[in-house]
């Protein structure tokens, strides 16, 4: 079927006909399996008696205490996933520093980078798990994986232990805390989708605000060990909450599993389009992440402040999860990420490459953690607008795999930058910003294969 038009007002039907295929492992054995794979509650049937399905639009909540204790679920899970993704800037500044401060800083961007990329690069098997067996396994296998690396990273010395234990290890099991949270959230909200996923998303801001402070204020009283491991404590209670509070409305389907499963998406231009744009992106989005507190300080700002940095450009990014993502459901999905997109590749150009003072840096961080916000929390909205509700797991996980490349390549091209320019910081600034412009174009691309060259449409 044509994907042109999903996310339109004027094309909402063609969304429910989307959303309501029947089952793709029904049709070799009739009614029966039909019913297995989706089972009819009470009120599920039409005037004619014929079953609606789960999948249609007008079977999702909306709302009700299941569903919002789903999005509590959710926001744990990325309270301690994203959340810990987003603060990868303070050890990149904390390693540089001290344990690893023999090592260039292209070498020492490997962990953080690797951290980003494996969280990420789950998403192409983590996905199809839950699309098959749902959340439940996954949860608890990762509950364990992140909280054991973080542990095991408390004790290390060793660059390559720091790659195994916190870069490989815990950043694995946070994959599997993150992508089963949001899929699930998927299969509750229909109308009101990008407004609970910016809820959601608002635990991965709080985390990236309280994180760099809890380690700022116990480092010195406590030492590195133990305040990797607190932090490590305070995960594993919030992944207690979430492991039994996330669940998927639509029962997991056995299909047999196929390397085309997740290729087969890419045919699709509007979804390919989609791709690219997030891997162009996210060369660049992570770097302000990365590098800001380190190059403040090396433009002369205190290491306190600069470390503060992370948690001024995290809290302010709640607003750019919250407000856009409310404002995707009125006016379009597509809308507003791609203006949310070109505003932070924009202040990056404009802002950050200039700024030499503390106020500047400050309101660098400000104004970018906002809108690249959005970014992060608006992206599985869109991915779910353009997929089968069944499909969100493996797609979502996809697009991710993009991404996954993307941060692992885009830090320490970035770190390299800076050894080639002297430890100037400029080339990397421009780096950044030139990706997110190019991503944005290539956003603005998916739109128009999705709803053509009309401007004031919903999409």
């Amino acid at each position: 079927m044509s994907s042109h038009g999903l996310g339109t007002e004027k094309t909402s039907e063609n969304e429910k006909a989307h959303t309501n295929v029947p089952s793709t492992h029904s049709s070799a054995s009739g009614e029966e399996k039909q019913k297995d794979s989706d089972p009819i509650k009470k009120g599920d049937i039409e005037h004619g008696g014929s079953p609606i399905s789960p999948m249609d639009p007008s079977q999702f909540p909306d709302g009700g205490l299941e569903a919002w204790l789903v999005v509590l679920g959710c926001f744990c899970s990325l309270f301690v996933s994203f959340g810990w993704i987003g603060v990868i800037g303070l050890f990149q500044e904390h390693y540089q520093l001290n344990q690893l401060k023999d090592y260039s800083p292209s070498t020492v961007a490997w962990i953080p980078s690797l951290e980003a990329c494996f969280m990420f690069l789950g998403g192409s098997w983590v996905g199809r798990i839950q699309d098959l067996y749902g959340p439940r396994y996954l949860l608890l296998i990762g509950t364990f994986l992140h909280v054991f690396g973080l542990m095991m990273a408390s004790i290390s010395k060793e660059y390559y232990q720091f790659l195994l234990s916190q870069a490989i290890c815990s950043s694995i099991g946070a994959s599997m805390v993150f992508y089963p949270a949001f899929a699930c959230l998927a299969t509750w909200f229909y109308k009101y989708r990008a407004a609970a996923f910016g809820v959601a998303a608002c635990g991965s801001s709080l985390g990236a605000v309280l994180f760099p402070i809890i380690f700022l204020r116990l480092i010195d009283r406590i030492g590195f060990g133990w305040t990797m491991r607190t932090c490590a404590f305070l995960i594993l209670f919030l992944l207690i909450i979430a492991n039994f509070t996330v669940k998927s409305r639509i029962p997991p389907f056995k299909t047999p599993v196929k390397l085309v499963d997740f290729v087969k998406p890419l045919r699709e231009m509007p979804f390919l389009l989609l791709c690219i744009s997030m891997f162009l992106y996210f060369l660049g989005l992570f770097v302000p992440f990365t590098f800001l507190t380190i190059e403040a300080i090396h433009q002369g700002m205190g290491s306190t402040l600069a470390i503060y940095l992370i948690s001024i450009m995290n809290g302010a990014s709640v607003l750019g999860r919250t407000i856009p993502s409310g404002l995707g459901d009125k006016y379009g999905r597509y809308n507003v990420l791609i203006v949310q997109a070109w505003l932070a590749a924009i202040f990056d150009l404009a802002l950050w490459i200039p700024a030499r003072s503390n106020a500047a840096l400050i309101l660098f961080a400000v104004f970018f953690g906002i809108a690249s916000g959005t970014i992060v929390s608006m992206t599985p909205a869109l991915v779910a607008q353009i997929s089968d509700v069944r499909q969100i797991g493996i797609r979502t996980g996809t697009v991710y795999m993009f991404v996954a490349v993307a941060v692992l390549i885009g830090n320490p091209i970035a770190g390299a930058l800076i050894t080639e320019n002297d430890g100037d910081y400029l080339h990397l600034k421009i780096w950044a910003g030139v990706t997110m412009v190019v991503g944005s174009i290539f956003l603005m691309a998916s739109r128009v294969s999705l709803a053509g060259w009309k401007v004031m449409v919903k999409v």
